[in-house]
């Protein structure tokens, strides 16, 4: 028996295509899949998001892309981050579009020049003379969600230095930006954690009316009763202070569900309860009103259970959150729905 199961919601990615195609006016919409789709399944994602509008995709790897490209023959495929010189073949071979954000430009494959105006990771100091091979010209904001007037300063940074260069495509804006700052949406936005339904600023993915993709549940696999001064999990951090009911869940963090989120709600039989003692890596406990039976569902993910809200309790953001789930078999089933 598995232990949870996740289901992607299909439907719910060409939704949020729409949304974000309709903020981004014209400007054309990349789908970024980069760390297996923030943990959605990019197999899945990836021909949902072009098939809605979206018009290349972009990943963190070499290898990544690689996976892709049998599964989207003629999509544009766009390596974010650096490639090492003995992946540079193998890229040009799959026709893929890699990003030069230092002094070596590879020859042969379509290119585009990374501008650091803030972000002080990868990106050039002074934005190189582009040659034939040159099809893009980028910078990363900092913080779109999170100073809006940084972003703009590194906004008027870019497209000063790019001014005059036509025919290449600029791209700046990423998920906050997108919703955010509609001068920063050029020719192109690079779109991650709204395609999921995510809200990148960390309230509520409604708000902008994105619809989460995936839904995670398990069950009650134990209801255990604790008396007055019994405890649950390791540490014993949960002490009851009266007779308490907690039900024990067959997850952990090695499912995904991180070790930090003690006290965030799931649902239990469709009613909000909170987790209670120590995550462990295998089960967790939850507070329950009274004992229920074995198999009584419990929804991690969905039916208004975010992964902004458990990210706020953990104190991170809901990238890291659905980043870390597990949906590999040994641990999970997977279902893809097309609703």
């Amino acid at each position: 028996m598995a232990r949870s199961h996740f289901t992607l919601d299909l439907g719910a990615i060409r939704h949020n295509v729409g949304v974000l195609l309709s903020a981004l006016d014209g400007a054309e919409l990349w789908a970024v899949v980069k760390a297996d789709a923030y943990g959605h399944g990019a197999e899945d994602v990836a021909p949902a998001a072009l098939a809605s509008g979206a018009t290349a995709l972009c990943v963190a790897t070499v290898p990544e892309a690689l996976a892709l490209r049998p599964l989207v023959p003629g999509a544009r495929l766009i390596v974010l981050g650096p490639a090492a010189a003995d992946e540079v073949r193998p890229a040009r071979e799959a026709r893929l579009e890699l990003v030069t954000a230092a002094g070596d430009v590879p020859e042969g494959i379509p290119v585009h020049l990374k501008l650091d105006t803030g972000m002080g990771r990868w990106g050039l100091g002074e934005l190189l003379t582009p040659g034939r091979d040159v099809v893009g010209l980028m910078t990363h904001f900092a913080t779109a969600d999170s100073d809006p007037s940084f972003a703009r300063e590194q906004l008027e940074r870019f497209l000063r230095a790019t001014a005059g260069h036509t025919g290449l495509t600029r791209h700046a804006a990423n998920s906050a930006a997108a919703l955010t700052l509609p001068e920063s949406r050029l020719d192109a936005a690079r779109c991650g954690i709204a395609l999921y339904g995510v809200d990148p600023l960390g309230d509520h993915g409604a708000r902008w009316g994105l619809r989460p993709a995936l839904r995670w549940e398990s069950e009650v696999a134990l209801a255990r009763r604790l008396a007055r001064g019994e405890g649950t999990g390791y540490g014993l951090r949960f002490v009851a202070r009266d007779e308490t009911w907690v039900g024990i869940v067959p997850v952990g963090y090695g499912d995904g569900l991180r070790r930090d989120l003690t006290g965030t709600e799931v649902l239990v039989a469709g009613a909000r309860r909170r987790i209670v003692g120590t995550v462990s890596m295998d089960a967790v406990a939850v507070e329950l009103p009274g004992p229920v039976d074995p198999g009584t569902p419990v929804t991690l993910l969905g039916d208004g259970i975010t992964a902004e809200a458990h990210a706020r309790v953990a104190g991170t953001i809901a990238y890291e959150v659905v980043c870390g789930l597990t949906s590999r078999p040994s641990r999970a089933t997977r279902v893809v729905v097309d609703a």
